[in-house]
């Protein structure tokens, strides 16, 4: 019997771990930041509902994930063979079961938290088809704008999700980390960039590849500054944001093999995270 049940648990943990490698590149760069935001930038948020904003930005994410790894699992076999589908942890059979199977998921889900979280939800899965099936990611432009979109959708359905009033805040905090988001996505272009060039898609950082590293020199360091003066922050804390953010975008232009982009992408999320901190500060110390 107790062999029987430690079975079951590996079983189970083994299914875990391999929903969680299609989701695995974007924890950095899409749960943390957006968990953190939510917390930081709403008026009123419920911290009790942690863990209900962490499944729920999840969940969606593993919808979306599964549909764009299905569309081109060759292409990982050389930019990420640890996801799912390239390590033949899951058929592409099973992978789309899961996929349409998580979609009444979300939506459920989502309804529990009440209309405006089943709205995000009914839209990210539109956005996701958009980007998934109808080639909404084969140019940067296109790739750049409906993944930004999706961003603050998911920022909405989390404030949403813990039960949170919007105020100018919060708008003026979604609005600047989505534009921020816009224009430095491609900091997670460059370590894909072999597998780009050989899928022949067109982002950024394949057609200009050296105006891609300047505006990241640039674009880091500019945001720091723009953003610590947005936000009211200290001079000692504001100095410390824009030398970590000089230093991130010197890293781009500066260092230019694959292991040096994996590492400058991990420092820019963290950088990416910091900014989604920002509203939090100001709340913390300015509001009245």
């Amino acid at each position: 019997m107790l062999s029987q049940a430690l079975e079951s648990g590996r079983r189970i943990s083994w299914h875990i771990m391999t929903l969680f490698l299609f989701t695995k590149s974007d924890v950095l760069t899409v749960l943390v930041p957006i968990t953190l935001s939510t917390f930081a930038a709403a008026p009123h948020p419920d911290v009790t509902r942690v863990l209900d904003i962490i499944i729920w930005i999840w969940l969606h994410l593993l919808k979306h994930d599964i549909c764009n790894q299905m569309q081109d699992p060759e292409e990982d076999q050389k930019n990420k063979p640890y996801r799912p589908l390239p390590a033949g942890l899951i058929t592409a059979q099973n992978a789309a079961d899961v996929r349409w199977l998580l979609l009444p998921v979300c939506l459920i889900f989502s309804a529990t938290y009440g209309i405006k979280a089943l709205a995000c939800s009914a839209f990210l899965e539109a956005l996701s088809i958009w980007y998934n099936e109808f080639g909404g990611d084969e140019t940067g432009l296109s790739k750049n704008l409906l993944t930004t979109i999706a961003y603050a959708t998911l920022e909405l359905g989390a404030t949403a999700v813990i039960g949170s009033s919007i105020d100018s805040i919060w708008v003026h905090a979604v609005a600047f980390s989505s534009v921020v988001f816009a224009t430095t996505i491609h900091a997670q272009d460059f370590k894909y960039e072999e597998g780009d060039r050989l899928a022949g898609r067109r982002t950024l950082v394949t057609l200009f590849p050296d105006f891609a590293r300047t505006s990241m020199m640039i674009g880091i360091p500019l945001w720091s500054l723009c953003l610590s003066r947005l936000w009211k922050v200290d001079l000692i804390s504001s100095i410390a944001f824009i030398a970590y953010g000089t230093i991130i975008g010197a890293r781009f232009m500066v260092y230019r093999t694959a292991g040096a982009h994996k590492q400058s992408c991990k420092l820019y999320s963290l950088w990416y995270t910091l900014v989604h901190l920002l509203p939090g500060y100001w709340r913390f110390f300015n509001s009245t």
